[in-house]
């Protein structure tokens, strides 16, 4: 299985006291210019303001956190602040949450700061606020993660008290020559299935309406779970569609099912990035039981048409280090491998001082 909607990395740093920068919330819809300005300064695919507010609109109104019979803090809820410069400008951001399957006890934590405002304690004072509330709502544990060749904030958060827990890589496939780059023996996987009875087709081919949407729920939510370092509980029907599915870039002749009769076994969803021209691997999974015969890769390959015909410039993609068939996979189809990312974890009750932080990165979950 591949899910690329793993948290990123992200950047804080300790530094010398706050001067003249104010720690805030948000004020929106104004603020959503200058936090995307600040999330482009590190992701892979750049976001803008209107996908930050859409993202906000699927968003629930008001958190509900509670106790599960364990004692361990559940539901789900955020905080978010801003950092604001003496000029105006937005020089740094942070996010605490839950989503409602975070595993109990845990909240994800991410810092961003401004490259030209490092070393001013700014990730430091966003890292302290973002604690006391964790702390506040009975959290335990806290999760982030780390650009690998990002060593100042990789540095930070192990003052933060975080540790490795698993690492992660980023791949990419250049497609600005126009040419396929599978071979003869590849593209013969996708004739071979055809002839056992699998039929390969996209979203927008299939019935519509919300059966064959729950189709596809089902076999997403059930390859979820082998996905090497999943965590937590998988999502419901409806929240699978905003957060699962009908993700930013999102188009029904975008995501490609391998179907067995009326059974999708087989799924790929592809994303487009206008800003960028390139395309992402949004999720590719194989029912367990199909397993072993090809699928995955015949599913990648017709990504890889459609990403041509589409014109896209590059399918870039997102691997645990642990998934080693799909890692296979990509390496086959020329997939060039990229930076890789920590997965960061920490006990709440370290790294208290108001000089550690961390970064941690978005998620299909509720982030932003």
């Amino acid at each position: 299985m591949e899910s690329s909607r793993t948290p990123t990395g992200g950047q804080g740093q300790g530094g010398t006291p706050l001067i003249g920068t104010k720690i805030r919330a948000p004020r929106l819809p104004d603020d959503y210019d200058g936090m995307a300005a600040l999330w482009n300064e590190w992701l892979a695919e750049p976001t803008t303001a209107e996908a930050l507010a859409e993202e906000d609109r699927k968003m629930y109104e008001q958190g509900k956190l509670h106790r599960n019979e364990e004692g361990k803090l559940a539901g789900y809820d955020r905080l978010r602040q801003v950092a604001e410069a003496e000029d105006g400008r937005l020089v740094g951001y942070s996010t605490i949450w839950r989503a409602p399957w975070t595993p109990p006890g845990m909240v994800n934590h991410f810092v961003l700061v401004a490259a030209d405002a490092h070393g001013q304690g700014i990730g430091a004072e966003l890292t302290r606020s973002s604690r006391e509330w964790a702390r506040a709502a009975g959290a335990d544990t806290l999760l982030s993660e780390c650009w690998d060749d990002d060593e100042r904030a990789l540095a930070f958060a192990r003052r933060g008290g975080f540790e490795t827990e698993r690492r992660s890589w980023q791949s990419v496939l250049d497609l600005t020559d126009g040419q396929d780059p599978s071979q003869p023996e590849d593209r013969m996987i996708i004739e071979r299935l055809e002839e056992e009875g699998i039929a390969f087709a996209s979203l927008a081919d299939l019935p519509p309406g919300e059966e064959t949407l729950r189709r596809l729920h089902e076999l997403c939510t059930s390859t979820y779970t082998d996905i090497p370092g999943f965590l937590g509980e998988t999502m419901p029907y409806e929240e699978w569609l905003k957060w699962g599915l009908q993700v930013e870039g999102y188009a029904p002749a975008r995501v490609l099912v391998a179907m067995d009769g009326e059974r999708p076994v087989g799924i790929c969803n592809v994303i487009y990035n206008e800003d960028s021209g390139g395309m992402y691997h949004e999720y590719t999974g194989v029912a367990r039981e199909y397993r072993g015969r090809g699928i995955a890769r015949a599913l990648k390959l017709l990504s890889i048409r459609l990403a041509l015909r589409a014109g896209a410039r590059y399918l870039r993609t997102d691997n645990d280090s642990l998934n080693v068939p799909m890692l296979a996979i990509n390496r086959r189809l020329g997939y060039r491998p990229l930076r890789g990312r920590h997965r960061l974890i920490a006990t709440l009750e370290q790294g208290a001082s108001t000089r550690e932080g961390s970064g941690a990165g978005r998620t299909a979950a509720p982030t932003a």
